[in-house]
């Protein structure tokens, strides 16, 4: 056992620095050590987790990309169709970076029931749609089963419409879609709610009723071969932009791919305030633990002073009696990181599984404060607390290289 490692350790369990005048501020700085990780912790847990959950949702119900016709139409509703044989599309195997592309359609319509009417967008998807992408936001029922062959009426609607509209489960409801030409009277169409989901997302909850795209292809009288739109998901989303550059070169000149972050980009904007804010906050925990152990170090170190004296005359180097507070420092840090852990992660594994924190939805698109708990950003967070804090208490330490054995053994 070398020496430091030894003196140290005898200097944090001997009874003398239980009972000193150090003692208090020791417990202060491994509080302020322990405040600080359960704060960086929760604030990059928060903070990620309500940018991934946001990001999931807009994703669910629009992809990473969308390619659509190069023209001034702005609204949702796909106006002009597009032939489905294309060169990203069924085999977009050659593009890299892409993970699925699904071809859709959306139309206007309004659902009409004895009591009431709501403007919906009816968005029809093919039988090799992913539904997994919205299943975790189902409440009730389950998914329209769409087949290669054949047309179904089955329709998956939001919680919202159901209560607005009245509707349960398995109730049949009348659509009405104007037709293109605006004359005449309008295509109605009947559906069954066989699911009901919940988003969060209030413009898409008030919005859209998902469904067969052949629906749409028989009310826009399009041929079978002829889509809305592509929505193209990214394996990598830190990867969307380079993806859809790519995209937008290899596409027809007719044809027009935008990325989420650019078609909602109020939301990214808001959201990447979020960084910014998790960086404050770890600036000022991180200023806050230090600041702590330097005070502590420069108390443990005017404590000591005719210890140092007598360590220096028996011919201890100023570096092997600077370890030696070092590692008695280290020591506060680690007992604080223990600590700061268990509360932290404890606190973020009650709200990931009971939702105790609620959000207004109407602000933050989610109905309780989301969480993301990752194995890499913990060590990580620990790892860089660690390094900061013992880099910054090796200045404080140089004080010992001052302390002469002469004047420190005569210091009362």
């Amino acid at each position: 056992m070398k020496l430091e490692y030894f003196i140290s350790k005898r200097l944090v369990t001997s009874k003398e620095y239980k009972n000193s005048v150090s003692a208090p501020i020791m417990k202060i700085a491994v509080i302020a050590v322990a405040i600080s990780t359960i704060m960086m912790l929760v604030s990059i847990a928060t903070g990620l987790g309500l940018q991934n959950k946001i990001r999931d949702k807009i994703t669910s119900f629009n992809g990473h990309i969308i390619i659509s016709n190069y023209d001034n139409n702005q609204s949702d509703i796909t106006l002009e169709p597009i032939n489905i044989k294309q060169d990203f599309y069924p085999d977009y195997t050659s593009f890299s970076g892409v993970k699925e592309i699904h071809p859709y359609a959306s139309k206007a319509g309004v659902i009409r029931t004895l009591e009431t009417f709501e403007g919906v967008i009816y968005k029809g998807v093919g039988d090799d749609y992913n539904w997994s992408y919205l299943e975790d936001y189902i409440v009730e029922g389950r998914s329209p089963e769409i087949k290669k062959e054949g047309m179904t009426n089955e329709v998956l609607i939001s919680e919202y419409l159901a209560k607005r509209l009245a509707i349960k489960l398995n109730d049949k409801i009348e659509t009405f879609f104007m037709k293109d030409s605006g004359n005449g009277m309008p295509n109605i169409r009947a559906f069954e709610v066989v699911g009901i989901y919940n988003s969060g997302f209030k413009s898409f909850d008030e919005t859209y009723v998902v469904g067969d795209l052949k629906q749409i292809q028989r009310l826009n009288k399009w041929s079978k071969d002829e889509v809305g739109a592509f929505e193209v998901y990214v394996e990598n989303f830190s990867n969307i932009n380079a993806v859809n550059d790519s995209l937008y070169t290899k596409i027809p000149a007719s044809l027009n791919s935008v990325s989420i972050v650019d078609k909602f980009f109020n939301i990214f904007d808001w959201l990447s305030l979020f960084d910014f804010n998790i960086y404050v906050i770890l600036g000022i925990m991180i200023l806050v633990a230090t600041i702590n152990m330097i005070v502590a170090l420069l108390v443990l170190i005017l404590e000591r002073t005719k210890m140092i004296g007598l360590l220096k005359s028996l011919g201890a180097g100023n570096w092997t009696i600077r370890k030696i507070f070092l590692l008695q420092a280290s020591h506060i840090v680690f007992n604080g990181l223990i600590w700061g852990n268990i509360i932290g992660i404890g606190v973020l594994l009650l709200q990931h599984y009971f939702g105790i924190v609620k959000l207004d939805p109407t602000q933050y698109y989610v109905t309780e404060a989301p969480v993301y708990l990752n194995v890499f950003y913990i060590l990580g967070l620990n790892l860089a607390l660690i390094v900061i804090c013992y880099l910054i208490m090796i200045i404080p330490s140089y004080i010992i290289t001052k302390i002469t054995p002469v004047k420190a053994l005569r210091y009362q």
